[in-house]
This record gives structure tokens, sequence and C-alpha cells, in this order.
């Protein structure tokens, strides 16, 4: 059986099932005991109203005594008939007069003619009162009639009303409370199977995924961005198995070669002239490894969200001349040309804009025949500046160009490469077209390849 913490979702929509709840029943309950209340309220004098309606003909047809001692014992009967029911009447002459007189019954009738309450000392709950005026008829001078009726009745009715209501709004609670929580797991049943499927895939299965189906609407989307996380997860851990493949590779030739040179020349004596050129072999091994380490440095920089600061205005054709100028004799060596067309000022760091420039030739010069031209071209938009360069080569298959700028990522599977290209070159000028926040662009057709990076303006 799942058991729930104390801040399960479970709990928590229980809780807002039983606040709602509560807040129902409290408005229905006050609304209808308001209701009753006023219903309550208007029975006594409903009640009175009828009383009075019957006696108020036999009371004012007669003024006789004779008559007058039969409505005394009609009185008499139908006070107790209905304990309830307290008769008084007040006259100037005695024997027109009814009911227990005290001085409190006859300053309350002298008071205004209608319905009153009238709170008596020896009873808690007051008596609702009707009183009425009789003019002078025969021998019967003017009186007062008062008809009264007690509203403990009532009051006991009220009590229990209110008494009902309370206890069915605490029954509702709970009982809403229970059949929240009840209804709250059965809901998230799809949820609890959605992580125990969850907990099921482990590092080695990275091409699970979890079932998009059947589940409720509201659990698709979430899966679905689950199943777009570990699909990135799992790119990402190929990219990085393959990445730490690589770099393995790409240590372990220097240091073999270091290793390798250093034994030989230590098996024997050897001259002077031949540990320097052991040396010497070494230092650019070293160098190699060195700008292996510093490449990967800068990437990983960059991977942290690193940004370009020192921004300078500058002409992105004389940067072009200036990275041209310095690779003067790799040009000359590979016996390929170089042609720049078009300019635009931007905002850039002059040092990182010449290692990504000084890579893209590089990389162009690599794949160019001797005798041809690389262009390099800079065209300017709205929001951004483009430089390509472009050299003749081989076409690159489609499904290359989107991994072009990965760490160590080559089209040719083989790893025979010259000592100064360890496949992070493509990969820096991405980063720093990131830096920027521009980006990078490669395109291969009609026998040209073109490799260039955005830069806003």
């Amino acid at each position: 059986m799942m058991t729930y913490p104390r801040n399960s979702i479970a709990l928590r929509l229980s809780g807002m099932f039983t606040l709602v709840a509560l807040l129902v029943f409290l408005l229905i309950g006050w609304a209808l005991y308001q209701q009753v209340d006023k219903g309550l309220g208007l029975l006594p004098e409903a009640e009175l109203d009828a009383r009075y309606s019957v006696l108020e003909s036999t009371v004012g047809r007669y003024g006789t005594p004779e008559h007058w001692v039969k409505i005394n014992n009609k009185l008499n009967l139908l006070s107790e008939e209905d304990k309830r029911i307290r008769f008084w009447i007040i006259s100037g002459d005695p024997h027109y007069e009814y009911g227990n007189l005290n001085p409190q019954i006859r300053a309350f009738a002298q008071g205004p003619l209608g319905t009153r309450d009238m709170q008596l000392p020896d009873h808690p709950y007051p008596l609702k009162v009707l009183v009425s005026e009789f003019p002078a008829k025969d021998q019967r001078p003017p009186l007062r009639f008062m008809i009264a009726i007690d509203t403990e009745t009532f009051f006991h009715t009220q009590h229990q009303l209110l008494i009902a209501l309370i206890s069915l709004a605490i029954v509702g609670v709970l009982l809403a409370s229970a059949l929240g929580y009840w209804v709250a797991r059965i809901g998230l049943k799809p949820l609890i199977k959605l992580s125990q499927e969850a907990q099921r895939l482990a590092p080695p299965l990275r091409s699970g995924r979890l079932r998009l189906s059947p589940l409720p609407p509201e659990l698709d989307q979430f899966v679905s961005s689950f199943n777009s996380t570990l699909e990135r997860v799992e790119q990402a851990y190929s990219r990085l198995e393959s990445f730490n493949a690589d770099v393995a590779h790409e240590l372990r030739s220097p240091l073999t070669n270091l290793i390798g040179q250093t034994q030989v020349a230590l098996t024997r004596g050897r001259s002077a002239e031949h540990y320097f050129e052991v040396l010497q072999s070494n230092l650019e091994e070293l160098e190699r490894l060195r700008s292996i380490i510093n490449d990967m440095l800068f990437l990983a920089s960059a991977d942290q969200g690193s940004k370009a600061t020192k921004l300078t205005s500058t002409s992105l054709a004389e940067e072009v001349a200036t990275t041209l100028e310095y690779l003067d004799f790799i040009l000359e060596d590979a016996q390929v040309r170089v042609e720049v067309r078009g300019d635009a000022q931007v905002r850039i760091e002059i040092a990182h804009l010449r290692r990504a420039l000084i890579n893209l030739l590089n990389n162009a010069v690599q794949h160019t025949a001797p005798g041809q031209v690389i262009q390099v071209r800079i065209e300017a938009a709205e929001h951004q500046v483009s430089i390509g360069v472009t050299n003749p080569g081989s076409p690159i298959a489609r499904e290359h160009l989107p991994r072009l700028f990965e760490r160590f990522y080559r089209v040719d599977a083989s790893r025979s490469n010259s000592g100064n290209n360890h496949g992070l070159g493509l990969a820096i000028v991405k980063a720093i077209a990131l830096m920027h926040g521009g980006d990078v662009f490669v395109r291969s057709d009609h026998g040209m390849n073109t490799f260039g990076i955005h830069l806003p303006v």
C-alpha cells in the first residue's frame, strides 16, 4: 500500500477539498439559517394574529356584565388549552378586566398599539405581545386587550436547527475530506506509476523512454518533455563518451611519441647533437599537448557561460587582412590565394575574432588544392554580420553538416591528422561566436564548402 508523507499532493488536495467543502457548507448553512430564522420569527406574530382575529369580534361585540362572564370563561378555556397563550384586559372598571395585572403589565399596556416583545422577570424568554384597543360599548368602558405567546418553543427550534446545521456541516466536511483524499489517490495513480517507471530507467538503458499512453492529458506534456530531456541527455552522454575517447587518443599520441623517443635515447650513449634532436622533437610534442589543453580549457570556460567583455569597434576587413598577414607563410606553402569581399563595423573582442579567423582559414587551407582560391565574404544585414570562408573541395554529406562544429568530429573516420590539427578548431570557432551572442553556419553545394559565423550588430 502506498504511503504518503505529510506534504504529499494527495494530502494537499484533500486539505483543499476540505477547505472548499467547509466554505460551501458555511455559506449554504448561513443562508439556510437566515431564511429559517426569518420564517420562525414570523410564526409568533402569525399565530397571534390568528388568535386575535377569532376573539376580536367576541370582545368588541358585547358590553354587558352578563356577556363579559362568558368572555372570561372563553379566555380561561383558551389559556388552559394552550399554556403558551396568555390574555390580559385592562380597563377603568375592574369588572371588565382579565388576567394577573401587575404594574409591569399595566405599564406595558399603556404603550403603543401593535406587536411588541415583553420580558417578564420570572421568564427567561420574551413574550410576543399584541396590544389592541376596544372603544366603549354599552355598559363597558374603553379597554386595552393584550394577547401574548411564549417564544420559548421558537427559540428551542432555532437552537436545534443551528445544532443540526453545524452537525451536518461537520459531517459533510469530514466526508468531503475523506472522499477528496480517496479521489486524489485515484487521480495520482498514473503519476505514481510514471514515477516507478522512471526509477527503472538506469544509466545503461539510455534508450529507455517513458510511455506516452495511456496517460491523462495533464501528464502527456510532462512525459514528452521528460523524454526530450532523456534524448538530450543520451546525446550528451554519447558525445561525452566520444569526447573522452578522442581526448584520450589525442593525448596518447604525443605522450607515446615522447616516451618512445626518450626510451630510445636512453638505451645507450648518444651524441649531444642526437640529444638535441630528441629534445627538439619532444618540445614539438609538448607544444602540441599544451595546445590541446589550452583549447580544452577555453571550451570549458565557454561551456560555463563565459562572455566576451573586452569589446572594441573594429573593421572586419582589416582584421581579416591582419590575419592573412599572420598566415602568409602557410598560404604560400599551400599555394592558395585568398580574396576578401565586403566589410562591416562591429564591436567584438579582437583576440577572439582573430583566433576564430585563423581556425576558419586553416580549415579552408587544409582542404583546398594548390592553385585554387579561398573566398572570405563579409555581408552585413539589419541585425547581424556574416563572415563566410569558402573553399573549393569535395562535397560534404548533408548528415555531417550539423555536427561539423562539434569537438573532435571529422567527416573522415580515420584519425590521420597533422600535428597542428587535433579536431577542436571549429568547436572553438563556435564557442567564440556564442560568447559574442552569435552563431555559426556551414554550407556545401556546387563544389564549394563554406564555414562561417554570424555576429550581432
